[in-house]
């Protein structure tokens, strides 16, 4: 039995997904004539109680589209020092829109309203970059799964109306968050100025991402999609995948934060275990005990037994559940984890 936990990006579409995919009309989204991606689009701009959306083909672009709309060369962003756009997008912050980080020391990946406040550059100091944006992402990768307190969120949008910033929602895996803490999306929407949601994490799809936002910054994200290449011809295919994603399988993200938490349970009580990140959603990050098990020596064990997670250097190893992973697969797991112990 081979199980793969290193991401939530590797499930398949399932029958049902596959079947919508299959039976969607297309035309050429390019000229916005796909009635299928106009259809998502619209799906997730009401979900978020926001008033448009744009299909991408990657989460990536679309956090990189929503830098570029808010900032200018020569400005700073703020984000946590965990956060995806500035690990995890191949330096596209400096690359694509001239733009530096300033990056918050935070816990888990998410910092204060009086972290952000303390971290913002006097505006009339030319000698150092404008700060324009804050960059938060929820749940945080990097954290361990960790879904933001809504209050503190909250206390950061009167910063950035205090100082006239931008805020962007890298929100991956914001369906997670949405689902553990039984959250009101269209809060979400009310809050931030972009929110850009991944489809091919815990959602099961394929492909794709979407921004969401006003009328006005969507029509503009239009031309930095292009301008990066990701304009899409007969895009609906990939997009029935997200429509019937958010028709399915937001609800059973709770499943797989069940079985995150049983994991970390069994691992908690394993000797060679150093420490176990707290768990609120499908993410798992772990530390071994070197002295007593490399990290090698147990990646290697898992994988003699067709198991398959993650290192992320530092000692830190990652799990992630997700749509593929089984009740099978999941007693399985616990038993191999229990007898490596």
């Amino acid at each position: 039995m081979e199980i793969n936990l290193i991401s939530d990006t590797v499930t398949r579409p399932t029958a049902g997904m596959l079947a919508t995919m299959m039976a969607a009309k297309v035309g050429d989204d390019v000229f916005k004539n796909d009635p299928t991606v106009n259809a998502l689009e619209e799906k997730v701009a009401k979900y978020f109680g926001m008033e448009a959306a744009l299909f991408f083909p990657s989460g990536t672009m679309a956090n990189q589209t929503a830098i570029k709309l808010h900032t200018q060369p020569g400005e700073q962003l703020i984000c946590d020092k965990y956060a995806h756009v500035f690990n995890y997008e191949g330096g596209g912050v400096s690359f694509n829109s001239g733009v530096s980080c300033r990056l918050v020391d935070g816990h888990r990946g998410m910092m204060t309203a009086e972290q952000v406040e303390a971290s913002i550059n006097p505006p009339d100091f030319y000698h150092s970059p404008l700060t324009s944006l804050v960059c938060i992402e929820n749940t945080t990768n990097k954290g361990g799964g960790a879904c933001w307190d809504f209050t503190e969120l909250q206390k950061i949008r009167k910063i950035c109306d205090e100082y006239h910033l931008k805020y962007h929602l890298d929100g991956a895996r914001l369906w997670n968050a949405l689902v553990a803490k039984k959250e009101d999306p269209k809060s979400y929407g009310a809050l931030f100025d972009t929110i850009s949601v991944c489809f091919s994490k815990g959602m099961g799809c394929p492909v794709g991402s979407v921004l969401v936002g006003d009328s006005e910054t969507i029509a503009k994200a239009l031309r930095v999609r292009k301008v990066l290449g990701g304009g899409m011809r007969q895009a609906g295919f990939l997009a029935a995948a997200g429509i019937y994603a958010m028709d399915h399988h937001i609800d059973r993200l709770a499943d797989d934060h069940k079985k995150a938490a049983e994991i970390g349970k069994v691992l908690s009580k394993l000797d060679f275990i150093k420490k176990v990140e707290p768990i609120e959603t499908n993410i798992i990050i772990f530390e071994l005990d070197e002295s007593q098990m490399s990290s090698p020596d147990f990646l290697k064990k898992l994988e003699e037994n067709q198991i398959t997670i993650i290192g992320m250097g530092q000692g830190k190893l990652r799990i992630v559940t997700h749509l593929d992973y089984t009740d099978a697969m999941h007693d399985h797991f616990l038993t191999i984890l229990k007898k490596i112990g």
